[in-house]
């Protein structure tokens, strides 16, 4: 049953969050000529001079002005105020079987989840972590950097973008993007860089040509 409201809660706090986000796609062309699905995340032109990378590709790459701080980008936050943070909203959101709460029912400590980096079942939480998908400071160096706080605290805690994983894995993983770390497990290669793609159009974060053009090979041989 504590499951069950997390769940809901957490729901429900997805979608207080998602309208507040300034960069969200309303259906409408944007000044490029092309507009990004909002289903599939991906990125379609309706004028000559539109560019199928869209919000992927930055006319070049330049390092943002300030460095990454990760106190800047406040993540792991109780929105709801039902004691729970974000990172066990989703091992509870993401569990696939029965879980083990602590004695105030504030975290998680056992359940089972399906490691999508490794393909392997866990059952003790304290061998996950709870990974960025697109990770913060590589989201910093790539348009992040502008964001106001409050637009940082969306990113961080957004559930699209967080995914429950083995935590030597995420630690494996650290900041790097898609061309230089994917998760050791190759069947899930496709909707991992289906996921980038969504949220880097969902927030407008943009890749250097070379990272762009490699990020598409890399698609090459996934569904369309």
């Amino acid at each position: 049953m504590r499951q069950y409201f997390a769940v809901q809660a957490f729901k429900a706090l997805f979608m207080i969050l998602v309208p507040a986000l300034a960069w969200s796609h309303s259906g409408g062309l944007d000044s490029a000529g092309g507009h990004s699905d909002r289903r599939s995340g991906l990125y379609h032109c309706h004028r000559a001079a539109c560019d199928e990378g869209g919000p992927l590709v930055a006319a070049s790459a330049q390092s943002p002005a300030s460095d990454y701080k990760r106190a800047d980008w406040p993540h792991w936050q109780d929105a709801d105020g039902d004691c729970m943070n974000t990172r066990h909203e989703m091992l509870a959101v993401q569990a696939t079987g029965p879980l083990t709460l602590s004695a105030d029912g504030c975290s998680v400590a056992r359940g089972q989840w399906l490691d999508p980096f490794s393909g392997a079942l866990y059952t003790q939480a304290s061998d996950l972590d709870v990974d960025h998908i697109v990770p913060l400071a590589w989201s910093h160096q790539h348009g992040g950097a502008l964001w106001s706080k409050h637009q940082k605290t969306i990113f961080a805690n957004d559930p699209e973008n967080l995914l429950v994983v083995d935590d030597g894995l995420n630690q494996a993983k650290g900041a790097q993007g898609p061309n230089d770390w994917l998760p050791p497990n190759t069947a899930y290669h496709c909707t991992y860089l289906a996921s980038w793609a969504r949220l880097l159009s969902k927030y407008r974060l943009s890749m250097s040509d070379r990272e762009a053009g490699l990020f598409r090979r890399q698609q090459q041989d996934c569904p369309a």
